[in-house]
């Protein structure tokens, strides 16, 4: 396996982007399961908060496939967040509960209801996390600001780490498609559908569906491009700081970790999924964070035969992913490698392949060498993980996409000239969602200057999620990828966006190289 060790999003609570508005009337929409009652906010934005869209995963339902809600009576009250999945362990407090199978709206008011508004385009938000975290109820991730650009804007709970993406022959046995793990995706996947069926109430186009998310919902975004059965349910995709490229566990490689975590809760082998769901979800949790691994075999998206057919930059690399028009990118410095030279120049090894003599040179630390700095990417440990973990693979899925002529946009980000923390993993997220505030999570000193960046991301993204474009009136022309000299935009408070070309080439063609090896050629799932 690859490298794989990056940082959990932002998950700290802030303070509230939109504050309720007690004298607009609150709707009531009718949806899938029945009615729901949402709330008004102030500038013209109604929301629906904590919407069931599968049945709760528990008890009997744990480790199975999202099941469709039951129908309630009366009108269900939607004026708050869902409990996020559970996740947590020994080391801080666990957090949520198996009943978590929630998502969020925020849909302009003016077209909420009408039956000559235009249908929105719609854009749903997968949270970063390592698939072990991530939450809803953030108020860094509040769609209101989206919403005010004219999108309807949803956000998904979907399960994560072991209650996620476990895998077991006894879970196998008893599946319709006689496999097991990426419980998360399908929940994604659930939620999807659930769009599709019941987003038009909204004022939302079902035809419009923009999928995209940072770190891990980056990735798990890339990996339903990849699968044909997210095929209608996505029409656009925006990875950040995450792409197909991403390490992935062979089945057999999870159901060996599996089995043997099943054996530290003293489950039987004759029957050891019935024994696992007796247990709490606090006991298992605790059970999978001391026995969690740096490859994430217990807890991370696998090569399952069903949603997954086999490595996902096999099938970005042989065409096989969804044709939809795509956004990739990477922050500059993003989660930097807390280790030392001996163990860099492993992880070295382990993403370079046979290139990685010349990696090392190229980092400074063949020889003897203590390793290189540089002004914009600054200190090895920063540009080793961004360079293997996310900038190159953004760069080498752009190359795959655009040289069979499918529409794809890169960009790198770096912005903020007031502390290299926000140019790392996950800065990108208070600009991309508009919520740029003094206190709580992505908190910051922020200038006119940032405030004008956040209103052009924002707009791009917009402008992507309308009609596969990003470009638009007053905005800096983004150029579309290409193999030749591979264009890019690059957010940065120095210049403003501004398109430049063949993004760390040096390292990246190294990088491309190594992928002949480092990619296995035989990943079919298992059985």
């Amino acid at each position: 396996m690859r490298f794989l060790n990056f940082g959990l999003s932002i998950v700290l609570l802030g303070w509230s982007v939109a504050a309720v508005c007690a004298d607009k009337a609150d709707p009531v929409v009718q949806v899938t399961g029945g009615q729901i009652k949402g709330s008004t906010l102030s500038g013209g934005i109604t929301t629906f908060k904590g919407v069931p869209f599968a049945q709760p995963p528990v008890g009997d339902l744990r480790w199975r496939d999202p099941e469709a809600v039951r129908p309630w009576s009366g009108v269900r009250e939607a004026t708050a967040f869902g409990a996020p999945c559970i996740q947590g362990g020994d080391e801080k407090k666990i957090i949520g509960n198996e009943d978590c199978l929630t998502l969020n709206i925020w849909t302009p008011h003016l077209s909420f209801g009408s039956a000559n508004a235009k249908p929105l385009p719609v854009m749903v938000w997968l949270y970063g996390g390592a698939n072990v975290a991530g939450r809803t109820d953030v108020p860094l991730m509040d769609g209101a600001s989206f919403s005010s650009r004219g999108v309807v804007f949803v956000t998904v709970n979907f399960r994560v780490g072991v209650m996620g993406f476990f895998v077991h022959p006894g879970l196998d046995a008893e599946s319709p498609h006689h496999t097991s793990g990426n419980y998360g995706l399908l929940d994604q996947l659930a939620a999807l559908k659930w769009v599709r069926d019941n987003i038009a109430k909204f004022g939302g186009d079902p035809n419009r569906v923009t999928l995209f998310g940072q770190s891990s919902g980056g990735i798990d975004a890339a990996y339903l491009t990849a699968s044909p059965l997210a095929k209608g349910l996505i029409h656009r995709s925006i990875q950040e700081s995450g792409s197909p490229i991403h390490p992935i566990n062979t089945r057999a490689e999870s159901e060996e970790v599996a089995l043997e975590f099943a054996k530290t809760l003293k489950a039987p082998a004759s029957d050891a999924i019935k024994f696992l769901r007796t247990l709490s979800g606090a006991d298992i949790q605790k059970a999978a964070v001391t026995t969690r691994r740096p490859d994430g075999a217990l807890e991370f998206p696998v090569i399952d035969g069903y949603v997954l057919s086999k490595y996902p930059a096999l099938i970005f690399e042989e065409g096989n992913e969804l044709p939809i028009p795509m956004i990739t990118g990477n922050n500059v410095r993003e989660t930097p490698l807390n280790v030392d030279i001996s163990t860099m120049k492993e992880a070295i090894a382990r993403n370079f392949g046979s290139q990685a003599p010349k990696a090392l040179e190229f980092y400074g630390i063949a020889n003897g060498g203590s390793g290189n700095e540089d002004p914009l990417y600054g200190k090895l440990i920063n540009q080793m993980s961004a360079d293997s973990k996310q900038r190159c693979g953004a760069v080498v899925e752009a190359i795959w996409r655009s040289s069979r002529g499918r529409t794809t946009y890169q960009y790198q980000f770096d912005p903020p000239a007031w502390g290299e923390a926000f140019t790392r993993h996950s800065a990108e997220i208070p600009f991309v969602f508009g919520n740029l505030v003094s206190h709580g999570s992505g908190n910051g000193v922020f200038t006119e200057a940032d405030k004008t960046t956040s209103k052009m991301i924002q707009q791009y993204w917009v402008n992507f999620a309308t009609n596969g474009d990003p470009n638009g009136e007053g905005l800096p022309v983004w150029p579309k990828a290409n193999p030749k000299n591979r264009p890019y935009l690059e957010f940065t408070l120095h210049d403003g966006p501004v398109a430049r070309e063949m993004l760390r080439h040096e390292i990246c063609d190294l990088y491309i190289e190594g992928l002949k090896e480092t990619i296995p050629a035989n990943t079919a799932a298992s059985r």
